[in-house]
This record gives C-alpha cells, structure tokens and sequence, in this order.
C-alpha cells in the first residue's frame, strides 16, 4: 500500500466545490471515481483544504492510499486519461507514511483576479470578479499591509464556521495591477472559511474609498464580520500552491 500525493488544476465553474456534496458534482468525488475507475479500489483522497463552489486552483494538493501495479510517478498520466478536460493532474509521487495532504501542510498561496471597468468580462466571466467602481489601487496597496502578521482574523471568517481556532498569519499579500486587471494575491499559513474572499472584498472598499486604508487594522482588531467588507464572488479566487516542510 502506497501514499500518494497529487497535484491537481481543476476549473472550478462547474463543480460545487471540492469536498463531497449530497446537492452536487464535487472535484473530490470526480477524482475519487477516476481512480476506482482505473483501479477498481474504492478509495477516499484527503486534500488540502475545501475550495468552494466556482473557486479554481492550479496547484491543489491530494493524498490517499493506493495499492496498485502503476507505478505512483505514473498515476497522474494514467488518471488524465478518465478525468474531464476541467480536472487534470499535474503531478503524482509516492510520499513517506505520514504525509497527508491538509495535515503537512504549512503553508498556501492564493490569488484573486478583478477586472476594473464598467463593462462585464464575456470571456473570463468564470475566472474574475468585475467591479465598475474606480478602484485607487495605492489605496488597496496601503491597505493590505494592515494584514500581513498573526491575527485572530475572525472578523473575517464566515458567519456559519465552526472553527475554534482563528488565529493565523499572513507571511506577504500584495496588490498589482495589469491595464484593467487587478491582481491581488495573499500568502499565509492557513486561511478560514471565505477568509482571502472577505480580505478582497475589505480591499475593494478600501479602493472605493468607503473604507480608509488605515481603519482596516482597526477592523481586525474589533473583531466583528460586520466591519469588513463584502465576501468577493467565488469566481475570481484561484489556490495557486500548498507548501509543505
């Protein structure tokens, strides 16, 4: 019996997340069927983390136990076979024991990609979120910067989580603008649920101007989901990489 970990690029548009779910098509349950497919082991695979609906990533990792004659370094070209063309495996490998997906990892980066101007995006609807207010994006820049260190970020977490623990560390975030998009990306040691979304959403009205870039400090200092801003559409968020030791 092998552990065997993955790294996953999936488009998320069609998928109502990553974990199981009883009211929809998740990426997990694909791959867990590609694999009984190719295998005819029923296996359940652990990633690191649960995007939601419409959220993509280029560099999801996964982990599970696989007896089979492939040889592990092949199972991601095997799998590419029987996966749709919205899921691929970029990589696959045998790992020591002990490794597991969410539990090793110590580390993730995000992006988020916003498209500023008045009219919507036809071609990457599914990928960015469209904001037809005049963003000031030194605003956003000064803003952000109020994020990076160890916070209890539970002002910006999901009204419905049950996370006991919300504290966690924002290594580097930075805003860059590119013509009319804006890319703003976060690096931190774990994330809550909805949490780099509630960030951006702040970010936005920091560019708005309704929210000063300096009160954002005395945002997550009081602690309350009411303060923040907005939670960013699913759409534009995209997990780039997980980091392990």
């Amino acid at each position: 019996m092998s552990n065997i970990k993955l790294v996953i690029e999936y488009d998320g548009a069609n998928y109502c997340g990553w974990q199981r779910q009883v009211n929809g098509i998740s990426i997990q349950q694909v791959i867990e069927e590609a694999i009984t497919k190719l295998t005819n082991q029923k296996i359940t695979i652990h990633g690191s983390g649960r995007t939601d609906a419409k959220v993509h990533a280029k560099g999801q990792v996964a982990s599970f136990k696989l007896e089979s004659s492939i040889p592990p370094k092949n199972i991601y070209k095997a799998l590419n076979q029987v996966l749709p063309d919205d899921i691929k495996c970029l990589s696959s490998e045998e790992v020591s024991e002990d490794f597991h997906a969410r539990f090793s990892a110590i580390g993730k980066h995000y992006q988020y990609i916003i498209v500023n101007r008045d009219v919507k995006s036809a071609i990457n609807r599914n990928y960015i979120m469209n904001v037809r207010d005049n963003l000031d994006i030194e605003k956003m820049k000064q803003g952000a910067t109020h994020f990076v260190g160890k916070h209890d970020f539970i002002g910006f977490m999901a009204t419905n989580s049950s996370v006991k623990n919300t504290i966690r560390t924002i290594h580097k975030i930075s805003v860059t603008s590119f013509e009319q998009q804006i890319l703003i990306d976060v690096w931190g040691n774990g994330f809550l649920y909805n949490m780099v979304r509630i960030i951006v959403g702040t970010l936005i009205e920091v560019g708005k101007s309704t929210i000063k870039p300096r009160e954002v400090q005395s945002i997550i200092l009081q602690k309350k989901r009411k303060l923040a801003g907005k939670t960013a559409k699913a759409s534009g968020l995209t997990l780039v990489e997980v980091f392990y030791k």
